[in-house]
């Protein structure tokens, strides 16, 4: 495990950005499952914030022994490299999370806050791959190119809950 710089980094898109990919696919899957099966957002909610605490602490788990396995560190050397390279996929839950609560409380029902929070899950993948292939150095046609390829990504989940419901 090289040294990690100490900077703040919440989604960790200056790190690489794998974390908040995840976190945010994840939190979209639950989304699209969930706005069809469950009565209430508040439900829908909970849903989520167990779904992504689940799957980050199976990643958690996951990195540590990893990194203590491939690099021969003491478990909790490990733990706390995991911990810092997992973090990300419980903060980037927290837009989703917002647009699915301001979107009831403006008046959405279930489903309509559920398709606001997905736009908003799009959106972020969308916005990931842009700031990716800007930070690669790519045109203004290739982080476009990106952006859609994040956005589709995205639109697969969409389509996930249209299926599912």
């Amino acid at each position: 495990m090289a040294e990690q710089e100490h900077h703040v980094d919440p989604t960790g898109l200056v790190r690489g950005g794998e974390g908040a990919i995840t976190g945010t696919v994840v939190c979209a899957a639950a989304i699209a499952y969930g706005a069809g099966h469950l009565d209430t957002v508040g439900q829908l909610c909970v849903a989520i914030v167990g779904t992504v605490l689940v799957y980050w602490l199976a990643h958690l788990h996951a990195v540590t022994i990893g990194a203590a396995l491939s690099h021969r560190t003491h478990p909790f050397a490990a733990f706390r490299f995991a911990l810092v390279e997992t973090l990300p996929i419980l903060f980037v839950s927290f837009v989703p999370l917002v647009v699915l609560l301001l979107a009831e409380v403006l008046g959405a029902d279930l489903s309509g806050a559920g398709w606001a929070a997905l736009g908003a899950t799009i959106a972020l993948l969308a916005v990931y791959s842009w700031v990716a292939c800007a930070r690669g150095g790519l045109d203004l046609r290739g982080r476009l190119l990106g952006a859609t390829a994040g956005a589709l990504l995205g639109v697969l989940v969409a389509l996930l809950k249209v299926a599912l419901h």
